[in-house]
């Protein structure tokens, strides 16, 4: 009796050592799963609710509830202007729509800069910046580069034309840089950015001062007006430029150094004693 007795203990504390062998490996195993699932937890980023186009949205296109779409978007990077609440992209206070000002991707944030206030005119005067004012530019193929020019580009305006402020002054055709960096605004009657091809204009409009519309204004009625694309990227301020006839082909070069050129000197030869010495005189021929 005693022997099984014996036995059946030996038998539990077997069973009972191997229980806590596996309690302790599921533990073990509980402990690195946890650890796991923190540092997955930990790489999650914050989002916020953004509103985007739910597909790519033209200039002049009425925006409505359909063509938007709620995503999350990471906390730390939002666009500036983008719309987070529904009840600030569609006022809940007036029936007026937004329109598009400006060319929209599928799933790109909608921002206010890109669209207008509920209801306002989506016409230039939605463009025009505090101070500045519209000003069209007639252009041609050659002075237009070439029908590449696109709204919300930059570009520098150059004037040829004849200046003759006196029969000694007058020098020709003169080009003349007259404005740098000049912001477009509109294409012939378009002022949407969304096109595919290269098309000649015959107008631009720019965003200028009251000052430079004087100015252009001036230089058109008296001369030609050229356009030069700036770069996207570039962010120069262009010197004064001006170039005529006679420093194109070099004359002014060709006049400075006969300038320079040494006088003629005249001189007689006396004889003080012993000595001969030359003596300046003014030349008679």
């Amino acid at each position: 009796m005693r022997m099984v007795f014996g036995l059946v203990l030996l038998v539990g504390i077997a069973l009972a050592g191997g229980a806590v062998y596996l309690a302790k490996d599921r533990i073990a195993q509980y402990q690195v799963a946890n650890a796991r699932a923190q540092e997955a937890l930990a790489k999650v980023v914050p989002t916020v609710t953004v509103y985007v186009a739910q597909d790519a949205l033209k200039y002049g296109q009425r925006l409505t509830k359909d063509d938007v779409r709620p995503v999350d978007w990471p906390e730390n990077a939002i666009p500036e202007g983008a719309f987070v609440e529904e009840a600030v992209l569609f006022p809940e206070n007036t029936d007026e729509l937004r329109v598009v000002l400006r060319a929209i991707e599928k799933d790109e944030a909608i921002m206010a800069v890109k669209v207008t206030e509920p209801g306002e005119d989506t016409g230039l005067t939605s463009r025009l910046e505090r101070g500045k004012r519209a000003f069209t530019i007639k252009v041609d193929v050659s002075s237009g580069v070439s029908g590449f020019l696109r709204p919300g580009d930059r570009v520098d305006v150059y004037w040829t034309g004849r200046a003759d402020f006196g029969r000694n002054e007058s020098k020709g055709d003169i080009t003349k840089l007259i404005e740098a960096g000049v912001k477009l605004i509109a294409i012939d009657q378009s002022a949407g950015g969304e096109v595919n091809e290269a098309t000649i204009a015959r107008t631009v409009t720019v965003a200028i001062s009251p000052q430079q519309v004087a100015a252009l204004a001036q230089a058109q009625s008296t001369g030609k007006l050229s356009l030069s694309l700036v770069g996207a990227e570039d962010d120069t301020i262009a010197e004064a430029i001006n170039v005529d006839q006679r420093s194109l082909l070099g004359f002014e070069a060709q006049e400075a150094a006969a300038e320079v050129e040494k006088e003629k000197v005249c001189t007689i030869r006396t004889r003080r004693g012993a000595e001969v010495v030359e003596l300046p005189i003014p030349c008679t021929n």
